[in-house]
Protein backbone atom coordinates (compact mmCIF):
# COMPACT_ATOMS: atom_id res chain seq x y z
CA UNK A 1 0.00 0.00 0.00
CA UNK A 2 3.03 2.60 0.92
CA UNK A 3 4.13 2.67 -2.70
CA UNK A 4 0.53 2.53 -4.43
CA UNK A 5 -0.20 5.67 -2.58
CA UNK A 6 2.69 7.34 -2.65
CA UNK A 7 2.76 7.37 -6.50
CA UNK A 8 -0.54 8.65 -6.17
CA UNK A 9 0.06 11.59 -4.13
CA UNK A 10 2.57 12.21 -6.16
CA UNK A 11 0.48 12.45 -9.60
CA UNK A 12 -1.93 14.12 -6.86
CA UNK A 13 1.15 16.89 -6.17
CA UNK A 14 1.67 16.95 -10.20
CA UNK A 15 -1.50 17.98 -10.77
CA UNK A 16 -1.53 20.67 -8.07
CA UNK A 17 1.79 21.84 -9.58
CA UNK A 18 0.70 21.89 -13.37
CA UNK A 19 -2.44 23.58 -12.45
CA UNK A 20 -1.71 26.31 -9.64
CA UNK A 21 1.82 26.91 -12.24
CA UNK A 22 -0.32 27.50 -15.74
CA UNK A 23 -2.35 29.82 -14.12
CA UNK A 24 -0.09 31.84 -12.81
CA UNK A 25 2.67 31.82 -15.36
CA UNK A 26 -0.38 32.34 -17.73
CA UNK A 27 -1.48 35.42 -16.49
CA UNK A 28 1.66 36.94 -15.90
CA UNK A 29 2.43 36.71 -19.77
CA UNK A 30 -0.31 37.70 -21.30
CA UNK A 31 -0.04 40.28 -18.88
CA UNK A 32 3.38 41.56 -20.09
CA UNK A 33 2.19 40.53 -23.89
CA UNK A 34 -1.09 42.76 -23.51
CA UNK A 35 1.05 45.54 -21.80
CA UNK A 36 3.22 45.80 -25.14
CA UNK A 37 -0.18 46.66 -26.94
CA UNK A 38 2.07 44.90 -30.05
CA UNK A 39 -0.92 42.92 -31.73
CA UNK A 40 1.23 40.69 -33.10
CA UNK A 41 2.74 39.96 -29.64
CA UNK A 42 -0.70 39.91 -27.95
CA UNK A 43 -2.45 37.72 -30.33
CA UNK A 44 -0.07 34.99 -30.27
CA UNK A 45 0.54 35.16 -26.39
CA UNK A 46 -3.84 34.52 -26.56
CA UNK A 47 -3.17 31.54 -28.79
CA UNK A 48 -0.79 30.24 -25.86
CA UNK A 49 -3.45 30.78 -23.38
CA UNK A 50 -5.77 28.57 -24.92
CA UNK A 51 -2.78 25.94 -26.00
CA UNK A 52 -1.70 25.84 -21.72
CA UNK A 53 -4.95 25.79 -20.77
CA UNK A 54 -5.57 22.40 -22.80
CA UNK A 55 -2.16 20.87 -21.90
CA UNK A 56 -1.21 22.16 -18.70
CA UNK A 57 -4.37 23.23 -16.77
CA UNK A 58 -6.44 20.32 -18.37
CA UNK A 59 -3.88 17.47 -17.63
CA UNK A 60 -3.09 19.28 -14.57
CA UNK A 61 -7.13 18.36 -13.36
CA UNK A 62 -7.15 14.85 -14.83
CA UNK A 63 -3.63 14.19 -12.65
CA UNK A 64 -5.21 15.85 -9.69
CA UNK A 65 -8.57 13.92 -9.15
CA UNK A 66 -7.07 11.10 -9.98
CA UNK A 67 -4.09 11.16 -8.04
CA UNK A 68 -6.49 13.12 -5.24
CA UNK A 69 -9.23 10.09 -5.35
CA UNK A 70 -6.87 7.04 -5.79
CA UNK A 71 -4.59 8.05 -2.82
CA UNK A 72 -7.50 8.51 -0.62
CA UNK A 73 -8.85 5.04 -1.58
CA UNK A 74 -5.79 3.35 -1.25
CA UNK A 75 -5.66 4.93 2.39
CA UNK A 76 -9.12 4.56 3.69
CA UNK A 77 -10.14 7.86 3.73
CA UNK A 78 -13.81 8.91 3.01
CA UNK A 79 -14.01 11.89 0.45
CA UNK A 80 -17.56 12.43 1.25
CA UNK A 81 -17.07 12.75 5.24
CA UNK A 82 -13.33 13.65 5.98
CA UNK A 83 -13.88 17.48 6.19
CA UNK A 84 -10.74 18.69 5.02
CA UNK A 85 -11.17 17.04 1.59
CA UNK A 86 -14.84 17.88 1.37
CA UNK A 87 -13.62 21.31 1.61
CA UNK A 88 -10.97 21.39 -0.51
CA UNK A 89 -13.25 19.80 -2.84
CA UNK A 90 -15.23 22.53 -2.36
CA UNK A 91 -13.29 24.81 -3.31
CA UNK A 92 -12.08 23.31 -5.92
CA UNK A 93 -14.96 22.86 -7.91
CA UNK A 94 -15.73 27.06 -7.16
CA UNK A 95 -12.51 27.59 -8.89
CA UNK A 96 -13.45 25.15 -11.53
CA UNK A 97 -17.15 26.68 -12.18
CA UNK A 98 -15.61 30.05 -12.14
CA UNK A 99 -12.90 28.91 -14.56
CA UNK A 100 -15.59 27.16 -16.83
CA UNK A 101 -18.57 29.79 -16.84
CA UNK A 102 -16.33 33.27 -16.72
CA UNK A 103 -12.75 33.03 -17.46
CA UNK A 104 -13.55 29.83 -20.51
CA UNK A 105 -15.88 32.06 -22.52
CA UNK A 106 -13.88 35.46 -21.64
CA UNK A 107 -10.93 33.57 -23.17
CA UNK A 108 -13.02 32.52 -26.48
CA UNK A 109 -13.94 36.14 -26.74
CA UNK A 110 -10.82 37.21 -26.84
CA UNK A 111 -8.95 34.53 -29.05
CA UNK A 112 -11.68 35.39 -31.75
CA UNK A 113 -10.63 39.00 -31.59
CA UNK A 114 -7.18 38.29 -31.73
CA UNK A 115 -7.09 36.46 -34.58
CA UNK A 116 -8.53 39.43 -36.23
CA UNK A 117 -6.45 41.84 -34.92
CA UNK A 118 -3.21 40.13 -35.90
CA UNK A 119 -4.35 40.51 -39.43
CA UNK A 120 -4.12 44.39 -39.01
CA UNK A 121 -7.02 45.31 -37.71
CA UNK A 122 -7.01 47.19 -34.78
CA UNK A 123 -7.65 46.35 -30.96
CA UNK A 124 -10.80 47.08 -30.05
CA UNK A 125 -11.83 48.28 -26.66
CA UNK A 126 -13.85 45.05 -25.80
CA UNK A 127 -10.45 43.52 -25.78
CA UNK A 128 -8.97 45.83 -23.27
CA UNK A 129 -12.40 45.15 -20.98
CA UNK A 130 -12.45 41.66 -20.88
CA UNK A 131 -8.33 41.07 -20.25
CA UNK A 132 -9.43 43.40 -16.99
CA UNK A 133 -12.08 41.03 -16.65
CA UNK A 134 -9.80 37.64 -17.25
CA UNK A 135 -7.62 38.86 -14.88
CA UNK A 136 -10.04 39.90 -12.13
CA UNK A 137 -11.70 36.33 -11.73
CA UNK A 138 -8.39 34.58 -12.87
CA UNK A 139 -7.19 36.05 -9.57
CA UNK A 140 -10.24 35.30 -7.84
CA UNK A 141 -10.47 31.54 -8.65
CA UNK A 142 -6.74 31.19 -7.84
CA UNK A 143 -8.29 31.97 -4.25
CA UNK A 144 -9.31 29.08 -3.77
CA UNK A 145 -6.91 26.63 -5.94
CA UNK A 146 -4.67 28.51 -2.74
CA UNK A 147 -7.34 27.21 -0.01
CA UNK A 148 -7.68 23.87 -0.85
CA UNK A 149 -3.77 23.21 -1.11
CA UNK A 150 -3.58 24.69 2.44
CA UNK A 151 -6.27 22.41 3.47
CA UNK A 152 -4.47 19.10 1.97
CA UNK A 153 -1.11 20.48 3.40
CA UNK A 154 -2.81 21.03 7.20
CA UNK A 155 -5.29 18.36 6.74
CA UNK A 156 -7.62 21.30 7.50
CA UNK A 157 -8.51 24.47 8.17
Amino acid sequence: MPMTYDALKLLHILGVVLLVGNVTVTSIWKLYADGTRDPVVIAFAQRLVTITDWFFTFWGIVLLVVGGYGAAWVAGMDVLRDDWIVWSEIMFVIAGLIWLFLLVPIQVRQARMARAFARGAPIPDAYWRLGRLWILWGLVATIPLVAASWMMVRKGW
